[in-house]
């Protein structure tokens, strides 16, 4: 049996997991001026274990341990934190705010930061998360929703290559763990709308002249219309910060990985892509002085402001963006632009700072982040 994974270990990898930028934030891949990444995700859950809303303590870590020995054992998890492999981070064995970057980075969801409520007497809930370093192409969580949930994301419009190293991880791990599956309906998994393949695949879009034309309800109808979700910058539940959107499938019963790969990949993304491109032509032909006046102000923002707000920068930050990826900015590129939205959070904000900050402070530390780095 392993030992128990010491926070110091934790902390070291988030360490070195915080000095790099996550490979999806490059500014590549195809249609890389509209889709700033590419996700496809599975849903897991092993045989002979209830789910996680379900188990107790107790059985979530036997799940966590249980997958932390095998996984390692095949290999998928490295024990060396210099190897450049994939560290196993014990979620509730590190800080608050490098949970929250993890959960800014995307590599965990905001409900496996929070985690599931435990006695005292029962110690931390047990959860971790695998992180493929220092790309982070592909991170898998240990008892979120499900036991598992693999993800692997790619910078532009590249489902097909993700969905192609998510599958060769998801065999490798089904090679040492045995998934609960059934004949009839497939994966089992703890929403029913996972039920299936289990796979969510989606893709982030920046859609700033949609939004300033007023046609961003197009494809918000369209999208219900062809039962997919939209959704904001940090998935569930959120708000489009800087006119970023996930646009992603909702049901997998009944359905391949390829018939929904084929459906967003090949037709419904295509389109967005060709809408934003034409509300950009559009500002540029029939509004090209408001346009203009719009980014160059959000750039006198952020390149002089004292003090800034986090959605602010956000909104400041896309209309930039905008202005890079319409040839009206010599400077900043989209791949810098990319990296600030990940750096004006919070978490990172403090990290980079060195202590925790209070909202004013943080304020002041965020325009100051940004002159630096624009000026």
């Amino acid at each position: 049996m392993l030992p128990e994974d010491p926070s110091s270990r934790s902390s070291a990898a988030m360490k070195q997991i915080l000095e790099q930028t996550p490979a999806w934030l490059s500014g590549g891949g195809e249609h890389a001026d509209v889709v700033l990444s590419s996700r496809v995700r599975l849903a897991r859950n092993i045989a002979g274990f209830r789910f996680v809303g379900r188990a107790d303590v107790q059985e979530r870590r036997d799940v966590f341990n249980l997958v932390r020995k095998n996984l390692t054992k095949a290999g998928i998890v490295s024990e060396d934190l210099g190897s450049g492999g994939a560290c196993w981070l014990d979620v509730s064995a590190i800080d608050q705010y490098e949970r929250d970057a993890l959960s800014e980075r995307q590599c965990i969801s905001r409900q496996h930061a929070k985690g599931h409520k435990t006695s005292a007497n029962e110690g931390p809930d047990p959860r971790a998360v695998i992180v493929q370093t220092p790309s982070e192409t592909v991170t898998i969580m240990v008892n979120e929703e499900d036991h598992l949930r693999l993800r692997a994301v790619r910078p532009g419009l590249m489902l097909r290559e993700a969905l192609e190293e998510i599958n060769a991880v998801d065999d490798q791990v089904e090679s040492v763990l045995e998934y609960a599956f059934s004949s009839r309906f497939g994966y089992l998994t703890a929403c029913p709308t996972n039920v299936g393949t289990g796979v969510r695949v989606s893709v982030m879009m920046h859609l700033p002249a949609l939004r300033v034309l007023g046609e961003i309800d197009r494809v918000k109808r369209a999208a219900s219309d062809m039962s997919l979700a939209l959704r904001g910058f940090w998935g569930e539940g959120s708000e489009a910060d800087g006119d970023f959107y996930q646009l992603s499938n909702q049901t997998t019963l009944g359905k391949s990985e390829e018939l929904i790969l084929t459906e967003l990949a090949g037709t419904i993304v295509p389109k967005v892509i060709e809408y934003e491109r034409r509300a950009r032509e559009k500002l540029m032909t029939q509004r090209r002085e408001f346009t203009e006046d719009l980014i160059y102000r959000a750039l006198g923002v952020l390149t002089h402001a004292r003090r800034i707000a986090a959605d602010e920068a956000m909104s400041k930050l896309s209309e930039v963006r905008l202005g890079v990826t319409l040839g009206l900015l010599n400077g900043p590129d989209v791949a810098t632009v990319n990296r600030l939205l990940l750096m004006v959070q919070q978490a990172h904000l403090q990290h980079a700072v060195g202590r925790v900050l209070d909202p004013s402070e943080r304020k002041a530390a965020r325009a100051t982040l940004l002159r630096q780095t624009l000026s």
